[in-house]
């Protein structure tokens, strides 16, 4: 049965993906807008929810990418009609998955004000990044098994289930935020920055009971582990690995970022938290018709049906560029709202209108690499995807990094390295389907 393509499909995917897409994005940015306009010390903690939102994101990315691994195992089977054959896979994958969290929680738990110094987190700033991570790492386990949850969904080609779940995590993490971080007269006290910390921790749990729900009830699928190992875990290690050293080079290079920001000053990291925010939130907007192209790309891999995947990608591309003009025109009409909506600080707001710019031309590119990014992800292409996020890390955003520095550009600088570094990704992507995919695309 050939795999459907068409508009409507592609919609059907796509949008439910984009809402549970920029639920992520959506829980940092609703932190870093409640917790930037508490009376006291606003700044500060906007500036250590931007350092731990950094960190976090960074170990959820890591070992979170083992949901694009699921995603592709479970999308090619299917397109190549051996489903039945996964049977003891699923439960051997979300275990993998969840235990190579534990085991990463408890190697950086015991050394996180050493790595937010690295940061260049100090004073303040530093107390309250240390007490702000301490409650919601706790969420980071949960996450995981959502997330390896969401992979197996993908697969099966259904991005709903993981739409809803992530559209009342989203709602709850927002309505808890106002409630704890500035209390409620007559019912308790504001909670701060700590308030914010509870409101996630809360919306990951719900989450992974939902998750957990839908997979029971709407799935054949048990969570029951059974053993010998399915042979298709050799290849999700496999994949993993080659997506963990991927994501180590993509987070070193928004680690580098938040470490020089933090070395500018306070107001500096602060609208630099800003923007890293907005940027998530329309990387995971634009992420939403990659995951269409992820989805249908490994089960067009698994068919063989190669002139119908060279057909997926154009169309997915198109779509993103337009969502990407769409981003540019939204933010260039809310250019001045958007700053004041997360500070009010003169200085902080002054900082991030002399850079947003830079943000929005990232926009085109970010379309580009991201939309192919999630398809050779569905393709398994693992291996080639780190090799480019090392070379745009290393090649690409460093040098420009550092040029910038001695240069003394500021944040600008930083984000202009950040643009190099997108652009390199994507266009290497490009590159490499019009040689490897392109070709095969002959009809019988």
């Amino acid at each position: 049965m050939a795999t459907n393509i068409s508009f409507s499909r592609i919609q059907q995917l796509a949008i439910p993906a984009i809402i549970a897409g920029i639920a992520e994005p959506v829980l940092s940015i609703t932190d870093s807008a409640v917790v930037g306009n508490i009376p006291e010390y606003g700044t500060e903690s906007l500036a250590a929810v931007g350092i731990v939102g950094s960190f976090l994101s960074m170990l959820i990315w890591i070992l979170g990418q083992t949901r694009s691994a699921i995603s592709a195992i479970v999308s090619q089977n299917l397109g190549a009609g051996k489903l039945k054959d996964l049977d003891s896979f699923p439960a051997q994958a979300i275990y993998f998955n969840v235990a190579a969290g534990v085991v990463v929680l408890l190697g950086t738990y015991f050394f996180i004000e050493e790595i937010f110094r690295l940061l260049n987190a100090e004073g303040t700033i530093l107390q309250f990044s240390i007490d702000y991570y301490n409650i919601r790492v706790w969420g980071f386990p949960l996450t995981l098994f959502t997330f390896a949850i969401f992979g197996l969904f993908r697969g099966l080609q259904n991005t709903f289930w993981p739409m809803v779940i992530a559209a009342i995590g989203a709602g709850l993490n927002i309505l808890l935020d106002f409630m704890l971080v500035y209390g409620v007269e007559g019912w308790w006290e504001p909670m701060n920055l700590k308030g914010a910390a509870y409101a996630s921790l809360i919306a990951q749990s719900v989450m992974a009971l939902m998750a957990f729900g839908f997979l029971v009830k709407k799935t054949t699928v048990t969570l029951r582990l059974t053993f010998p190992l399915h042979p298709e875990i050799k290849r999700l290690v496999s994949m993993s690995l080659h997506l963990f050293v991927r994501t180590l080079a993509l987070n070193a290079a928004l680690l580098l970022a938040v470490r020089e920001a933090t070395g500018l000053g306070k107001e500096y990291i602060a609208a630099h938290a800003i923007a890293i925010n907005i940027w998530f939130f329309t990387a995971f907007f634009l992420d939403g018709y990659g995951a269409a192209g992820n989805i249908l790309s490994g089960k067009l891999l698994g068919a063989r049906d190669f002139v119908t995947l060279k057909k997926l990608v154009k169309k997915v591309s198109t779509y993103n560029a337009f969502v990407a003009l769409g981003l540019i025109v939204l933010g260039v009409i809310l250019y001045q709202p958007i700053g004041r909506m997360f500070n009010k600080d003169p200085e902080v707001l002054n900082v991030f209108y002399g850079m947003f710019y830079l943000v929005l031309v990232c926009q085109p590119l970010n379309a580009l690499g991201f939309t192919l990014d999630a398809v050779f992800k569905g393709l398994g292409e693992m291996k080639f995807l780190r090799n480019v996020l090392l070379g745009a890390t290393l090649f690409g955003f460093i040098p420009v990094l550092y040029a910038s520095k001695i240069l003394g550009w500021g944040l600008q600088g930083i984000w202009l390295a950040l643009l190099v570094w997108i652009g390199y990704r994507g266009v290497a992507l490009l590159i490499k389907f019009r040689k490897k995919y392109a070709p095969l695309a002959v009809s019988p």
